[in-house]
């Protein structure tokens, strides 16, 4: 009731207008035709006048009120002269008001509107506020899409930089510019940038009711609110965009991370997840930070991870109380390190001291928005705030594929990708995201930092080469397994005879070697899915 009486009165005082209009316009035009009629018996009489017709004393009034002054026809009758005053001061009121309603519709919303009715059938892309992410991923949808309109839901500061690509800055909600779309074309994009803006401005009100895919930025682990509302991670997306273009090298078996506020805890996130490079790898990962709520969240860990200490059999959290200033060998000999604190001058702060002070052999790379010469840096903007980052449109598809691989491969019942839950679409998420590692182990090539249709298709000719022998293709399972162990494991599941979601227990968390010969095979899914892509990409 309250929201319906709400409604009510929004509407009210906009038909009350309308209708005050309409009043106004009908006065104007009686008032109108009652002068052109006057004029017209005040002249024809009279033997001199040249305006002896009614569409004569039309003509008359049009040449007087646009100020055109033809000269052709004037009134010689007193009666005649007086309504031509009055026109002529029409004349010039109508003047003033009509430059007036241009100047309004170029510096207002008219104009826009009227430039957006044309563009109906091309990709609109609309911004709930323009700032600094916002612009980054603006002109990155518009260098990767021909067809992009991109509009920002608020008027242009006069002190703004206009950006470097074509824009709308339009003061209108979402609901108003999916009606100007009038549903041509593809479905309105909507980008809520800020940071958990979903809950608090007021034009997320509604989306869920609109036509449109919505985006929104958040700091909690949720992906869906509704059908057409999905969340992005800013410290999420910097993680995944870090490990895939500094991917983690067998080489490597020390790492070490400073700062584990948002980017810090993503990145070990990310690490736990897709840093599976062998089933036989010990890497350690040497955290400095606090992780007492970290620890407290993923308490199964310990079932896949050496906690507290280094260990040669598999790979090792360590999580340090104490400041990393005194931890001088083992910065020495860290293979790499990352800083990462959320606040970037401290960041700065730490890498100038760790060059001034320290001896590193080992890599160092800063999460920095700033670029600077001799420095590793990443975590910029333009990285980020990409379109496949953003909308996750190729790893959604990759992920897609290969929950139909899986159904097919098994012979019990399965859910197809709609009827998946958020945290199983994630599992299959997770899988797509380790295909660059995949990659990488089928080549043998540690360079590869993002993958073609060419790379790619080298890689599944080899899979399809190896895997026939027995011990390679147990290899290649053996690998996805552990990938698969450590995403449930990170989501606090553990063993049990029977599959229970609710229980968050699963009888395939276990060993490699306990596994049945068809839990074995869904392990190749992950795998298949290069022969897919060689066809899609």
């Amino acid at each position: 009731m309250i929201k319906k009486a709400t409604e009510k009165g929004d509407t009210y005082p906009m038909k009350r207008r309308k209708r005050i209009y309409l009043y106004m316009t009908v006065i104007l035009l009686f008032l109108y035709v009652g002068l052109v009629t006057l004029l017209y018996f005040s002249e024809y009489t009279s033997n001199s006048a040249s305006i002896r017709t009614f569409g004569d004393a039309f003509w008359y009034s049009l040449v007087t009120l646009t100020t055109v002054g033809y000269g052709d026809l004037t009134p010689v009758t007193p009666l005649g002269h007086a309504v031509g005053v009055v026109f002529l001061f029409l004349s010039a009121g109508m003047m003033m008001t009509l430059f007036g309603a241009v100047i309004s519709f170029v510096t207002s919303e008219g104009l826009p509107f009227l430039m957006l009715g044309f563009q109906r059938k091309k990709n609109w892309y609309y911004f709930a506020d323009y700032g600094a992410e916002a612009n980054t991923l603006a002109g990155n949808i518009y260098k990767e899409d021909s067809e992009a309109v991109i509009i920002f839901g608020e008027k242009r500061d006069e002190q703004m930089e206009f950006p470097d690509y074509p824009c709308l800055f339009i003061s209108a909600s979402p609901a108003r510019i999916v009606a100007c779309k009038k549903g041509t074309g593809s479905e309105c994009k909507i980008f809520l940038m800020k940071e958990n803006d979903i809950g608090v401005n007021s034009r997320a009100i509604d989306l869920h009711k609109l036509p449109v895919k919505v985006y929104a930025r958040t700091t909690n682990g949720h992906d869906h609110l509704s059908g057409n509302i999905n969340f992005f991670h800013s410290y999420d997306c910097c993680a995944r965009q870090y490990w895939r273009s500094r991917a983690l090298c067998s080489h490597e078996n020390t790492i070490i991370l400073i700062g584990f506020g948002n980017y810090g805890r993503c990145i070990l996130e990310r690490a736990i997840l897709t840093n599976i490079i062998s089933a036989d790898q010990h890497v350690a990962y040497h955290i400095f930070g606090d992780a007492g709520e970290f620890l407290a969240m993923h308490s199964h860990l310990h079932e896949m991870f050496s906690m507290g200490e280094e260990s040669e059999k598999r790979d090792s959290l360590i999580f340090h109380e104490e400041i990393w200033e005194t931890n001088h060998t083992l910065l020495e000999r860290a293979d790499r390190i990352i800083i990462c604190p959320d606040d970037e001058p401290e960041g700065w702060n730490i890498f100038w001291r760790l060059d001034q002070y320290y001896k590193i052999c080992g890599q160092i790379h800063l999460h920095s928005n700033r670029k600077a010469p001799g420095v590793s840096y990443f975590g910029t903007n333009e990285e980020i705030y990409t379109p496949n980052q953003i909308m996750r449109t190729a790893l959604n598809r990759a992920a897609i594929t290969i929950n139909e691989i899986f159904c097919r491969s098994v012979s019990y019942p399965t859910l197809s990708w709609d009827e998946l839950d958020d945290f199983h679409r994630e599992s299959k998420i997770t899988a797509a995201d380790h295909i660059l590692m995949k990659i990488r182990i089928l080549l043998k090539d540690e360079t590869i930092t993002d993958f073609t249709t060419e790379t790619v298709e080298k890689a599944y000719q080899k899979y399809c080469e190896t895997k026939t022998d027995r011990s390679v293709q147990d290899m290649y399972r053996r690998i996805d397994h552990l990938r698969w162990l450590r995403f449930y494991t990170f989501y606090n599941w553990s063993y049990g005879p029977v599959r229970d979601d609710a229980a968050r227990v699963h009888p395939m968390l276990c060993s490699y070697t306990e596994l049945s010969a068809e839990q074995k095979k869904e392990r190749d899914a992950a795998w298949e899915l290069l022969g897919s892509f060689s066809v899609e990409r």
